[in-house]
């Protein structure tokens, strides 16, 4: 609806300040004469909307300029509802807060929509505990009190304090500058600099920690989309193996289960293949790509590196060596 987006538009000009009518039109999904024709609706309203020329132009609000533009459709309501739910509210230790404001939310519904929100959450599921295989999801235990010391840094652009114990190693304190928190498959991690190096830590390998009055030496701006992808390139390319596979769809999930990453996938073009899959998935090292591997019998084969090829060929010539005749003493 045009009155949901011009309340959007609202919000984004009060959110990020100035912004161009293409990025604009990027954020709301339609295309530029549609923001143009919104932003004179605007002016026409009374909005204080006004466009500054320039390189460095675009649209702006009236500095100071709040109105009451809090109002939930059923659609957004039920996204937030929906997002809310399940194992995202343990998310950066604010499960209480998320509860809070999920409360308010339903609070803030027309009394119609209320029930219809309550029944429409209860048809879907986001991420349970176990998947159909009854296999449960490995999540991070981190304590509320290391948690809100490391999220009260982060936003305040504090220095941190944290007792950590990387991976074969005992617990040491180090002081570090905190840049972002970012949570993948229920891990929550770390990003930060130290000594001016990129360094990443899992938060469950926290035992404390400690906001410090002193500011962290950081960029005022950051992606951390980019700087996770980056990060996670140099970890994949520090020491690992990847190894090109072909594997049977029923075995897909269990292959992408023991791989550190999976670079790449795509259906099998073999006019023999019945389907299989091939892709392109990391190990931690060639031990590790064997035991996986073999897990999967005939189910997959490895095509690259030969000498993975070579192990697992070894490795299956020993069985059936041990098989081949009756039984041992």
């Amino acid at each position: 609806m045009r009155a949901d987006r011009l309340v959007s538009l609202v919000l984004l000009l009060r959110q990020r300040g100035r912004m161009t009518a293409e990025t604009l039109a990027r954020e709301l999904e339609v295309s530029t004469r549609t923001v143009l024709r919104d932003i004179e609706a605007l002016s026409a309203a009374g909005v204080p909307v006004y466009a500054e020329r320039g390189r460095y132009g675009g649209f702006e609000l009236l500095p100071g300029f709040r109105t009451e533009l809090t109002g939930l459709n059923h659609e957004e309501a039920l996204a937030l509802l929906t997002a809310g739910s399940g194992r995202g509210e343990q998310v950066f230790g604010l499960r209480s807060a998320l509860a809070s404001a999920m409360r308010k939310v339903v609070d803030a519904l027309p009394e119609g929509d209320r029930a219809a929100a309550s029944d429409a959450t209860q048809r879907f599921l986001v991420e349970p505990e176990t998947d159909l295989l009854s296999r449960r999801r490995e999540s991070d235990d981190v304590p509320a009190a290391t948690m809100s010391e490391v999220r009260r840094a982060v936003l305040a652009g504090h220095k941190l304090r944290i007792r950590y114990a990387a991976a074969d190693q005992a617990p040491r304190w180090r002081t570090i500058d905190p840049v972002g928190l970012v949570t993948v498959r229920d891990r929550v991690y770390l990003l930060a600099t130290k000594d001016d190096e990129d360094r990443t830590y899992r938060l469950s390998r926290v035992s404390a920690a400690e906001a410090l009055p002193a500011p962290a030496e950081r960029p005022e701006q950051v992606d951390l989309d980019q700087a996770w992808r980056e990060r996670a390139a140099r970890f994949l390319a520090d020491g690992h193996l990847t190894v090109q596979v072909r594997v049977d769809p029923a075995r897909r999930d269990a292959l992408r289960g023991a791989a550190l990453a999976v670079r790449a996938e795509e259906p099998d073009a073999d006019a023999d293949a019945d389907g299989w899959l091939r892709l392109e998935v990391t190990y931690q090292d060639s031990w590790h790509a064997e035991w996986a591997l073999w897990q999967l019998g005939a189910h997959a084969e490895a095509l690259a590196p030969p000498s993975v090829r070579a192990a697992l060929r070894s490795r299956a010539a020993a069985v059936v060596a041990r098989y081949d005749g009756p039984p041992g003493p």
